[in-house]
């Protein structure tokens, strides 16, 4: 026998009244709502100072690094726009080459005519798709003089040839439309990340901007610390150093022998091509940085290691990714004048290093070429020193 159960209506009770499962719904949405309603942000809520500091750095870090990629895709389109130049001009050359020589078979041609011989061979060779299998399917060299022959050969060289390069012309134009698209794309990128971090600051009030200023202010007083201390031990080891080869001087000159060392050599070499390169870079303190600059007049980072090497006699590529493999990677303890310095895990900044835990550098948009301690983000940031000469 089948059971029965009575039905039991679901829902829940309140104040003793039991209420439809569609009605519970709507009051837990009711409450929830008044939850997130008293949950809005509201104007005391918006990011502290520390937060906006750290998303406008977080901001030029990220343009710094799509400068690099502009850099990079800028001359590689450069390099691209000259092999195109270089290709087109090969063509036009060969172009002219090949209608001489369409020109030189065709009086061979009209010789033929005027004296009755068989031309139309000649003439149809000048005309056909693919002059060699033309070539190849007649007798037409059993019926030519060595002169003709010769023609024939240059001909069919040089179409040959002039054909290939009209390719090799064509896949570097769509290339270069590639690299020009991809540059484009960088650019905005750039700017979109510098229009954030100005929109950012834009916002702020004056007495947010003082404390944004003394914020500042302390991570520059820390970052000089740092570097007292680099140059407190630097100093340190280059005297114990000094002690070390005068101690060898006296031994050497006790038993009436010499030292030389082809090391001392290299380190005056090199002190003397990185004097010249520091030379220029403080002549260069005061301009303005802008991305994608070279000089003279304004400079991006990696565009002002560039400038400053070069009137050393020294050529570095243009981007950070590339200058920090030209050169020997050295050590920070072992840091020299003239050195290069770069920042982050995707080394997209760099300075030159002046002593006494100090760089030159171009530090971002809105600022100047400027000396400032190696550590004005941190030891952490330090990616690498490379001496490039």
């Amino acid at each position: 026998m089948a059971s029965h159960r009575k039905w039991s209506p679901t829902g829940t009770r309140i104040a003793g009244i039991r209420t439809p499962a569609l009605a519970t719904a709507a009051l837990t949405s009711v409450a929830l709502l008044s939850q997130t309603a008293n949950a809005a942000p509201s104007a005391d809520s918006k990011p502290s100072i520390e937060e906006v500091e750290k998303k406008v750095d977080d901001l030029y870090h990220q343009a710094e690094a799509a400068t690099e990629k502009y850099n990079a895709t800028r001359e590689k389109t450069a390099q691209q726009r000259k092999r195109v130049d270089s290709l087109l001009d090969d063509v036009a050359q060969r172009t002219e080459k090949l209608n001489t020589a369409r020109e030189e078979l065709g009086s061979f041609a009209a010789a033929q005519y005027r004296t009755g011989a068989s031309a139309p061979d000649t003439a149809t060779l000048l005309l056909a798709d693919n002059p060699q299998d033309y070539f190849d399917q007649t007798q037409l060299m059993d019926r030519l003089t060595s002169r003709q022959k010769v023609a024939v050969d240059d001909y069919i060289t040089e179409q040959a040839t002039t054909t290939k390069k009209r390719a090799e012309a064509s896949q570097s134009l769509q290339t270069l439309t590639t690299t020009q698209s991809a540059l484009k794309t960088s650019k905005a990128d750039v700017q979109r990340k510098l229009a954030e971090a100005r929109d950012l600051l834009s916002k702020l009030t004056a007495e947010e901007k003082a404390r944004l200023a003394a914020i500042e202010k302390k991570k520059q007083e820390a970052a000089d610390r740092k570097a007292a201390e680099l140059a407190q031990q630097q100093a340190a080891a280059e005297k114990k150093a000094q002690e070390a080869a005068a101690q060898q001087q006296t031994t050497t000159g006790a038993t009436g022998t010499t030292a030389t060392t082809g090391s001392s050599a290299t380190d005056s070499s090199y002190t003397a091509k990185a004097d010249k390169a520091l030379a220029f870079a403080r002549t260069q303190i005061g301009k303005p940085y802008v991305w994608g600059a070279t000089g003279p007049g304004s400079y991006d980072c990696s565009g002002l290691t560039q400038a400053a090497w070069k009137a050393a006699g020294v050529d570095l590529p243009r981007t950070t990714w590339d200058q920090v493999n030209a050169g020997t990677t050295v050590p920070l303890s072992d840091i020299k004048p003239g050195d290069l310095v770069f920042f982050y895990d995707d080394i997209s900044h760099v300075g030159l290093y002046i002593g006494n835990g100090m760089m030159i550098h171009a530090p971002k948009p809105g600022a100047y070429v400027r000396e400032e301690s190696i550590f004005y983000g941190g030891e952490s940031i330090i990616h690498s020193v490379v001496r490039p000469a």
